[in-house]
């Protein structure tokens, strides 16, 4: 339906589960937040998949990778903050409950009102495309009549694709294990450091602030050289070696340590996202960018959710080296898969004037 659509979806759902948070603050009203939940997790289906959609379409082949690092960047400010707000807003207070149910309130309509003013703003400024195609490749696509694409053939063309099926499941494994990571880091960092929670968080924001700054350098590299799949792959075995190094040194007893693995570990984690959406769109064109954008992301959410319960189940029965180890085994499957990717620029070659594509591969007829 548009980026636009799309956008307004993702924000008003958003939205909409925020205030149902408020309202489930009663006692009682559990369910009710997590319905809430489950709405405010919809609408990220509606907004992960757009970083890669806007840059390919307002953005030329000189700073399509930067932009789409840019959008990604975005996601990880949000997760960031996630790590760096509750536990200063809702601190550990067993002893008071009152004090504990006004300080969730807080935080609680505080994401209400966020979200309600990023759902106006994107009402407000958000354009579907600009007047004029920012790329040769694009101006091919919008040439193509609406009548013409098939969504449901665009999904078989894209299964079809080797290449791309190798990266749908190397991504889903490593954002998995970045998902996992994220998910279960307090309850590590606990085990060894008693009473650590609000450092927990912060080494939390350290890994996302650092890997934020990884997705933009990433971006760059993309648009300055266009090596996609050895960049790809470089990273892939960085982040290898940093959950290594993170999880052989976690229990040594030193915070400072566990701060600059996380981060380092974080730089590689994260800034590999936005190589992956490029990466896709590079070597699935004419294909839709939406379509295998959204496609990386379920990949991303059943590994994270199976990473996810096995990690922790892991680190609960035995310790967070033997989940940790768990996800390495898994992401060194990953580098194996990044390894036989076919670097098939097509993307690339249609704005050097290198290829000539039939953009009817995605019609009913094809």
């Amino acid at each position: 339906r548009g980026l636009r659509v799309t956008a307004l979806l993702g924000a008003g759902l958003n939205g909409l589960g925020a205030w149902l948070k408020c309202a489930s603050l009663a006692p009682g009203r559990y369910p009710l937040t997590l319905a809430a939940q489950a709405i405010c997790a919809v609408a990220q289906v509606f907004i992960l998949g757009l970083p890669s959609r806007i840059a390919s379409v307002w953005f030329g082949p000189t700073e399509v990778s930067t932009a789409c690092a840019v959008a990604v960047l975005g996601n990880q400010l949000g997760t960031a903050i996630g790590f760096l707000l509750p536990p200063v807003l809702v601190p550990n207070t067993p002893n008071d409950i009152d004090l504990m149910a006004h300080n969730i309130s807080i935080m609680f309509y505080g994401t209400a009102i966020v979200s309600t003013l990023l759902f106006f703003l994107t009402g407000v400024v958000f354009e579907e495309k600009p007047k004029y195609p920012p790329s040769h490749s694009q101006a091919v696509l919008q040439n193509m009549p609406p009548e013409d694409y098939s969504y449901k053939q665009s999904i078989i063309n894209l299964f079809k694709n080797i290449p791309f099926v190798l990266l749908l499941i190397s991504y889903g494994i490593m954002t998995g294990a970045f998902y996992s990571v994220s998910t279960l880091l307090n309850q590590m960092i606990v085990t060894h450091y008693e009473g650590e929670e609000v450092n927990a968080g912060r080494i939390g924001l350290t890994l996302v602030v650092a890997g934020m700054v990884g997705s933009i350098i990433c971006g760059l590299w993309l648009d300055y050289t266009k090596t996609y799949k050895q960049t790809t792959l470089i990273v892939y075995i960085l982040s290898f070696i940093g959950l290594l190094v993170f999880t052989f040194t976690l229990d040594l007893g030193y915070l400072i340590v566990v701060f600059v693995t996380g981060g380092v570990l974080g730089f590689f984690m994260t800034g590999y996202l936005p190589l992956g959406f490029e990466f896709a769109v590079e070597i699935t064109y004419p294909e839709s960018e939406g379509t295998s954008s959204g496609l990386l992301n379920a990949s991303a959410q059943i590994f994270g959710i199976v990473f996810t319960l096995v990690q922790g189940k892991l680190t609960t029965d035995y310790s967070p080296r033997a989940g940790n180890l768990f996800l390495c085994a898994w992401i060194f499957v990953g580098i194996i898969l990044t390894a036989l990717i076919k670097s098939d620029l097509r993307r690339h070659n249609v704005n050097s004037g290198i290829m000539n594509l039939d953009v009817k591969a995605v019609s009913d007829d094809s």
